[in-house]
């Protein structure tokens, strides 16, 4: 037995069904789509793990640790893996450091066991934390499935609201906003923007997302994504913007149908 999310309508109409009916939606699918063995197993031995060989090598554990930071894609690359948390995050060179995709930070900060004697699934609340991370991503997953839009906009919530309220100067949160795939896909549809400015040279990007921004939002920060209503607009804008060119690419697509069927009748 499974539960599939209900989106009955999409674009901005349909995201907001779904914010409505969110925590209702999130209990339903949790109480049947996650395995009890696998929450069981992870409950049990999540504490025994002391080292990241420990918990690259026992498979069902390293599934529920990379899926709570949507990483699951990368299940096999163990070596790799172990490398970027026994690295840690608090040494400037760490391998999770220098990745383009930021989940992996994430992911060795959120275990610890590069930074302190002690790594973080020591915690008696960390079994809980994982899960609960775990079950939203793959919820997000199952919403993706039947409208992408809707996982990349659910997606922008969470990280963004995280991103802006960071130490960091903005240009490194707008660095981090140009390598994580999911956002930059937000961003770039909100404001208009083209794919083909991946090509520039990352110092144009950057001038190019804060002057978008501050056309858009009146500032250049990511900071200023902390603001739930700054941050609903740019999820509005994204939706609204991906929904008028589905509806152009389905109108050309129909036009092309047409051309060929008449094309066909005259001969």
């Amino acid at each position: 037995m499974s539960f599939t999310p209900v989106l009955p309508l999409g674009g901005y109409a349909g995201w907001s069904l779904l914010k409505r009916t969110m925590t209702t939606q999130k209990a339903a699918f949790a109480a049947v789509s996650t395995s009890k063995r696998e929450e069981e197993y992870f409950r049990a031995n999540i504490g025994k793990i002391k080292t990241a060989e420990a918990l690259v090598s026992d498979r069902k554990l390293l599934k529920v640790a990379l899926g709570a930071f949507g990483l699951d894609a990368d299940i096999n690359s163990k070596a790799f893996i172990q490398k970027v948390l026994e690295g840690g995050t608090l040494k400037t060179g760490a391998l999770a450091n220098k990745l383009a995709d930021k989940q992996y930070q994430a992911f060795s900060a959120g275990f610890g066991f590069g930074d302190f004697a002690t790594p973080r699934t020591q915690l008696s609340t960390f079994a809980d934390e994982i899960l609960t991370a775990y079950k939203n991503r793959q919820f997000e997953t199952a919403v993706g499935e039947q409208n992408d839009d809707m996982r990349l906009a659910m997606n922008v919530e969470r990280e963004l609201v995280t991103l802006a309220g960071k130490s960091t100067t903005e240009d490194a949160k707008w660095f981090t906003v140009m390598g994580s795939k999911p956002l930059r896909a937000v961003f770039e549809k909100a404001f208009g923007l083209p794919s083909s400015l991946a090509a520039l040279d990352l110092d144009q990007q950057l001038s190019v997302f804060k002057s978008a921004a501050n056309k858009a939002f009146g500032a250049t920060s990511v900071s200023q994504f902390a603001d739930t209503t700054k941050l609903d607009k740019l999820v509005k804008q994204f939706l609204i913007r991906s929904e008028v060119a589905a509806g152009m690419t389905s109108t050309s697509g129909a036009s092309n149908a047409l051309q060929l069927l008449q094309a066909m009748q005259g001969n």
